[in-house]
């Protein structure tokens, strides 16, 4: 039967079951949108096209699924190219369609033309250019197996306009495309390396990060800590692959991480890391991390191992099968940890714990940001699904709402995209209507994206916004204090809007409190309401992310910030 490209890539978006685009609309995408109209596609006209991808972005991360996202030639794909960075950098699985001028104006300098895929090229997984219309439909189907397959990814596709008006012949059941399917299965060897090596440690450690998330192999991961007690410390991107909830847990490590799991980490002699990246906000000082230990690292990227820090024995293979293969190896090899090792390690661990917990003090008539987030998660019981902005929320929160499940934590990690939780929390929501979603901004990073609450307004997505307003970027006021004598260049933001009324003025309820007395009526009023909110706290403004690692010193060397602490 013969179809538009139209038709066949809206038939080939159903074939993948994709059931939401994000999407803003534009003269190169204007027939997808008329086959949309008459489409049973739910589609979400967000404010800008950053948003797009950030919404389809946030699907993915609380989903496991490919996000999609729907933008047109020019402006509208640059505008999308930040989001589709923030995806790369996070290994999110995306397909994001953009329009093009027909195939026969590409050079021409055409109205609202870019050679996206070029200026894509360093930040996709891969991207494609449809020049013609016989292979739409194979190239859709192969973008979206090798956004999700492997190491996931965001992949583009470019879709010029001729394309689109053209007609071929369309069966699905014709549709082939290259294998691409690598079996990621460690060799047995290496399990047998593995215990030898937990055999001879008295101190091991696991390091758990996104991709054991990516992979769903966060019960197995939790199974091996259990099992064998062994402490688990994790990277922002790790946060909820282990219960925060259990005494195994240490917290996150790194530039902010706990003292306790920093400590940790320098001391001890086994380091079982999973799905990380070793990026320098984790490692600090590469020649001082992890000195005493024999590091093992299993990842499904190759070209992830031996990149940043060197290991011991580096495993290529997916989380979830190199996790449920080492169980098994464990279980028929008759492994027992040594009682007494263990437990001096753990005593140890817990004398750091005592000696610097994770701490702030919430006196007086000021609120502190990390109380607002306790309030939080003790009011929804952890039971929420949390986007942050990026800035000092970002890390309050990691230190202080405590992630019990994965793919509840959504935050943009390896790029720090400021203006991602907004958008991403609207693409969550539309994922899980019936959860609490909550996005915890700055005031900085909100302005970015905050158009986006008119998205949350038209289609009554019940996003709740906690916005931390000092008044200030707060985490680059945060190094000037350090760093620059406080010469606070360009981040007083004292001059903002009244997010209240700028909150009622989109059709979002608009709530505030300025003192602590305040914090928990008004989280209680704004998270009852079954509609977009933003609720305004008024938080200390100076207030510091503490424990902090210097850049370029080691983990162990940590700020512990006894002033913000007392104060």
């Amino acid at each position: 039967m013969k179809m538009k490209g139209t038709e066949i890539l809206l038939k080939a978006l159903e074939e993948e079951n994709v059931d939401i685009i994000f999407g803003y609309p534009g003269g190169a995408v204007l027939d997808i949108y008329d086959q949309l109209y008459k489409s049973n596609l739910r589609h979400i006209l967000v404010r800008h096209e950053q948003g797009a991808v950030h919404a389809a972005d946030g699907y993915a991360r609380a989903t496991g699924k490919v996000g999609v996202c729907l933008v047109t030639s020019g402006p509208g794909a640059t505008n999308a190219v930040t989001g589709v960075a923030t995806a790369n950098m996070d290994s999110i699985p995306l397909v994001v369609l953009t329009g093009q001028v027909p195939t026969g104006l590409i050079g021409n300098d055409a109205f609202q033309e870019c050679d996206i895929t070029g200026i894509t090229r360093p930040c996709t997984k891969h991207n494609f250019l449809v020049r013609n219309i016989e292979d739409l439909a194979a190239t859709i189907k192969e973008a979206f197996h090798i956004a999700r397959s492997g190491r996931p990814g965001p992949v583009l596709v470019d879709l010029p306009k001729n394309v689109m008006a053209a007609q071929t012949e369309y069966d699905p059941g014709n549709v082939r495309i290259r294998n691409h399917e690598v079996l990621y299965k460690p060799a047995p060897k290496k399990m047998a390396n593995l215990l030898s090596m937990l055999q001879e440690a008295k101190k091991p450690l696991i390091m758990t990060g996104g991709g054991v998330i990516l992979s769903r192999a966060a019960q197995e991961l939790t199974d091996l800590a259990r099992k064998y007690r062994i402490p688990v410390t994790g990277t922002l991107m790790g946060l909820g692959s282990f219960p925060a909830s259990d005494p195994l847990w240490l917290g996150m490590l790194g530039m902010h991480g706990t003292y306790y799991a920093n400590m940790a980490v320098s001391h001890c002699d086994l380091l079982l890391a999973v799905g990380v990246r070793f990026d320098d906000r984790v490692t600090g000082s590469i020649e001082t991390f992890a000195p005493e230990a024999k590091i093992v690292h299993i990842d499904i990227d190759p070209s992830s191992i031996n990149k940043n820090v060197t290991v011991d024995l580096p495993i290529v293979g997916d989380a979830q099968s190199a996790l449920t293969d080492l169980l098994r190896f464990l279980e028929e090899h008759h492994y027992e940890p040594d009682i007494a090792s263990r437990q001096a390690w753990l005593s140890e661990i817990d004398e750091w714990r005592g000696k610097v917990p994770l701490t702030y003090c919430q006196n007086g008539e000021v609120i502190k940001p990390q109380f607002v987030i306790q309030t939080l998660h003790r009011l929804t019981g952890g039971d929420a699904l949390i986007t942050t902005e990026v800035g000092q929320n970002q890390m309050w929160t990691a230190q202080f709402f405590g992630f019990d499940r994965p793919n509840t934590f959504i935050s943009s990690g390896g790029l720090g995209t400021m203006g991602f939780g907004l958008p991403a929390a609207i693409g969550v929501k539309c994922a899980f209507p019936d959860k609490q979603v909550v996005d915890i901004a700055g005031d900085g990073s909100i302005q970015m994206n905050i158009q986006e609450l008119a998205t949350a307004a038209q289609y009554n997505i019940a996003v709740k916004v906690v916005l931390l307003n000092n008044g200030y970027l707060g985490m680059v006021r945060q190094w000037q204090e350090l760093f620059y004598e406080k010469r606070y260049s360009q981040t007083d933001m004292t001059y903002a809007p009244d997010f209240v009324r700028l909150a009622e003025a989109f059709g979002v309820v608009g709530l505030r409190a300025t003192k602590p007395g305040e914090v928990e009526e008004v989280l209680r009023q704004g998270l009852a309401v079954h509609k977009p909110v933003l609720m305004d706290f008024r938080v200390s403004r100076e207030e510091c992310v503490y424990p902090m690692v210097h850049p370029g010193e080691s983990i162990s060397q940590m700020a512990l910030g006894t002033r913000e602490m007392i104060n």
